[in-house]
């Protein structure tokens, strides 16, 4: 099998750049348990500023925010509203029951996305045979939705139900920086709607390691709490948040190409027969090659003898994902590769 050269199986294998590593190298540490780590408490007020929050927190990894979230807004017995295909259902390992034990109730959205009437009319009654829903999860943008951007004002609608039944809302904004600069509309916009949310470092924006969760003064006091007990206390944090603070501060305006090459790899794989495209709205791009009498896993393995990688699902399903480390030169070199691999199998 030729080394993989073209990457598209996800935006978490992304690389930190020579002028991040050096920045990186000099980064101020101390001790981040004792908040006296600089690099870190800088991140805190940038996150805070973008966010427009009182506190947050940094964290090793998103799904730990995500935990983190869910120990604090619920208890033992206490459910989740959440779309069926989150993040948080598929790809935690059942860290709710099992951190928290709570439960989730999950919705059949479009793309992902679900309204403010299917969440009211998940809404537990209060009786006693009943689990209590404590929270609701929105997960922007959509990953398995196929990258699709939750609108402002279907946020909206679920936060004011969410307010109305004293439930607790909650944000993955594992790549809620997508939506931004795919919509124009501010970080703090879509903040404003949340009792927490969170942000991923090392997805598109390119940094090694970490994410960081905002709410109010009092929410992040208690996600200190679990932060500890699952694990998560850093010391000198510093050299891995300034991998973080290097890439809000130069590489969120950048994630418009890797839209743009997501567009253009969507279009060039539409004009191959036996694939189906998905709506593209950002850097992730779902197809479907049924149409070539192949599975998803089989149509990979066939790119990757091509040096070309894709992430498969157990069907006939597939996700491309473009990113910092993806040049349009590579695109248009993958799109290459699929054509003839897809020559072969019709062939």
């Amino acid at each position: 099998m030729e080394a993989i050269r073209i990457d598209l199986c996800s935006d978490t294998i992304t690389r930190p750049t020579p002028e991040m590593r050096k920045f990186i190298s000099s980064a101020e540490v101390g001790d981040e348990q004792k908040k006296e780590d600089p690099t870190v408490n800088r991140l805190v007020e940038m996150v805070c500023e973008l966010l427009d929050k009182e506190d947050a927190l940094f964290l090793p990894s998103g799904t730990m925010c995500n935990q983190v979230a869910i120990r604090v807004h619920c208890s033992h017995g206490d459910e989740i509203v959440m779309d069926k295909t989150a993040h948080t259902r598929h790809y935690e390992t059942g860290g709710p029951a099992a951190l928290t034990g709570a439960s989730t109730y999950t919705l059949e959205g479009e793309r992902g996305i679900f309204s403010a009437d299917q969440f009211e009319a998940a809404i537990r009654p209060d009786n006693n045979h009943f689990p209590r829903t404590r929270m609701v999860l929105i997960e922007q943008t959509s990953n398995m939705g196929g990258g699709s951007i939750w609108p402002l004002e279907t946020i909206r609608g679920i936060s004011q139900t969410a307010v109305k039944h004293g439930i607790a809302r909650h944000m993955d904004g594992a790549r809620l920086l997508n939506a931004v600069i795919a919509t124009g509309i501010p970080a703090r916009e879509y903040a404003a709607h949340f009792d927490s949310i969170w942000i991923d470092f090392s997805k598109g924006l390119g940094a090694p390691v970490g994410a960081a969760i905002a709410g109010s003064k009092e929410f992040i006091k208690e996600a200190w709490r679990w932060k500890h007990q699952f694990g998560g206390a850093m010391r000198q944090a510093g050299i891995i948040a300034a991998g973080a603070v290097y890439a809000l501060e130069h590489h969120v305006e950048r994630l418009s190409e890797d839209h743009e090459n997501a567009r253009i790899l969507a279009k060039g794989l539409a004009d191959i027969d036996g694939i189906r495209v998905e709506p593209v709205e950002t850097n992730l791009l779902f197809f479907d090659v049924s149409g070539l009498g192949i599975t998803g896993v089989e149509f990979n393995r066939m790119l990757m003898a091509e040096g070309v990688r894709v992430s498969p699902t157990p069907g006939t399903r597939v996700r491309a994902v473009t990113h910092l480390d993806v040049t349009r030169s590579q695109v248009e070199e993958a799109l290459d590769v699929i054509r003839g691999v897809a020559d072969d199998i019709r062939t």
